[in-house]
């Protein structure tokens, strides 16, 4: 029996896995179960997912042995590891003796903790507003919501048309559209402008909704704390599809044990507030608050609530400033780099810049230093012969010294114009654009005589000396 005990034990502990087909969808899910859940919990599970209440879920593929919603999946029979069911909506008001006995029994067995046959109390005629004396009944409102809303955002607008004509001006302001971009408002901005969210569920049918929405929801103490600290949404769990939808929201956003604990709220347990702090991994519900309480009461839960919220948010603004502060050192870095490679960029542009137009200053001096030994050259070629020492003709002697110190002599005929003096004196790199040509005694600028005169008629004969001065 030890061995049988520790076989229940690991069948416990194992996990089924349901292939469930919703037959009028043709929709098929996979849900991982472990062997300790029930049937029951199967079947809220398959509530969540396809709206159709427990009372109406036809089933085919549960093995004969499961005879008790109550029972665990591990004694229930089921084919480990994978086991086919197949659910639809009970439809036709004529059944089956088998179906009606199978229907009876669960309602029998869910009726202890399911709200849903309570809630149907209306249909025969019993109001709670008339049976408790509220003058207002729920049968003579105009619905909060619609029904079948296409929109979120359209059903939360007449939500808050109707709870204004209903209870005055003095209420929350209510977020307009989906839960989903609720969540993105109060969660996902900057961690200093984060808030909490307040989620109203409200309940025509509750015997408590009048008081709580007039005396608590419309108290300025409470409107005021909810604007300054939390985005609120509303949604109406009076119709059937209405609280299907919402269940279905839960269920993805705050996982199935909230959803649970909201199904399994009696109808005058509502209105519900759930208080909502985001979490970097999922969403967290911090507290469930019911109808049957006070406006004290309330804002401490609201204001215990902010406490845990607040603790969060310091040190997610903490985290936020040292990785803002870590982005900026990095932007900083990146735009001394980017700074730095910009001013090399512009160095290494002016260098070759530079280096270009030194290029074209040493081939423009080259050209000019050509061009001037090309003239040179000229000049030396067309110099007329310098005439023999022995020469019959009358030869003057010309010494002329350079301005380095130098001296270069030579021979020209008396009656040779003084041009060809400049002309040799050009042939050896002095140009007389460029250079004076001085006597000594008595000291004159040879340069300014009048270049075709002989040097016998401008006094440089029989010999003389000058000197070469580099013009100013």
């Amino acid at each position: 029996s030890f061995n049988h005990f520790r076989a229940l034990q690991e069948s416990l502990n194992q996990n089924f896995m349901l292939i469930v087909t919703h037959r009028e969808v043709q929709r098929e899910y996979n849900l991982n179960f472990s062997g300790s859940s029930t049937i029951q919990e199967v079947k809220r599970n398959v509530y969540d997912l396809t709206s159709i209440p427990v009372r109406h879920q036809l089933w085919e593929g549960w093995p004969p042995s499961a005879t008790d919603d109550s029972m665990t999946l591990a004694v229930s029979g089921l084919t480990f590891p994978c086991h086919r069911l197949t659910v639809g909506r009970r439809s036709s008001p004529v059944q089956t003796r088998e179906q009606s006995e199978e229907q009876c029994t669960d309602v029998h067995m869910v009726s202890d903790s399911d709200g849903d046959d309570f809630e149907d109390a209306t249909e025969f005629g019993v109001d709670d507003g008339e049976m408790f004396g509220v003058a207002s009944s729920a049968l003579r409102k105009s619905p909060m919501m619609p029904e079948n809303a296409e929109n979120e955002g359209d059903a939360l607008l007449q939500f808050t048309a109707e709870f204004s004509s209903r209870y005055g001006d003095c209420h929350p302001v209510y977020f307009i559209g989906s839960l989903e971009a609720a969540f993105q408002e109060a969660f996902y901005g900057k961690a200093r402008d984060r808030k909490l969210l307040a989620i109203y569920l409200h309940h025509d049918e509750s015997v408590l909704t009048n008081v709580f929405c007039s005396q608590m929801l419309c108290a300025e103490s409470i409107v005021s704390y909810l604007s300054q600290n939390f985005i609120t949404w509303a949604w109406d769990m009076t119709k059937e599809a209405n609280r299907a939808r919402f269940l279905t929201m839960c269920t993805r956003h705050f996982g199935s044990v909230v959803a649970q604990t909201i199904r399994t709220q009696k109808t005058d347990q509502f209105p519900l507030f759930l208080i909502i702090m985001g979490k970097r991994s999922s969403n967290e519900v911090l507290n469930v608050i019911q109808g049957n309480t006070t406006v004290d009461e309330l804002m401490m839960r609201l204001m215990a609530a902010m406490e845990i919220f607040s603790a969060q948010q310091q040190e997610d603004i903490k985290d936020e400033d040292e990785r803002e502060a870590r982005e900026n050192v990095k932007r900083e870095q990146d735009e001394a780099y980017r700074i730095s490679l910009e001013a090399d960029r512009a160095k290494r542009e002016a260098q070759e810049r530079e280096m270009a137009e030194q290029f074209r200053l040493e081939q423009i001096r080259k050209e000019q230093e050509e061009e001037r030994e090309a003239i040179r050259l000229s000049l030396e070629q067309s110099l007329p012969p310098e005439p023999k020492e022995e020469s019959t003709e009358s030869v003057s002697k010309l010494r002329i010294r350079t301005p380095s110190g130098e001296f270069f002599e030579r021979r020209f005929l008396a009656s040779s114009k003084l041009q060809v003096v400049f002309d040799f004196v050009a042939s050896k790199g002095y140009p007389w654009e460029e250079y004076k040509l001085l006597g000594t005694f008595p000291r004159r600028d040879v340069t300014q005589l009048d270049p075709n005169k002989s040097l016998l008629e401008v006094k440089l004969y029989p010999q003389e000396t000058l000197f070469l001065e580099a013009k100013e």
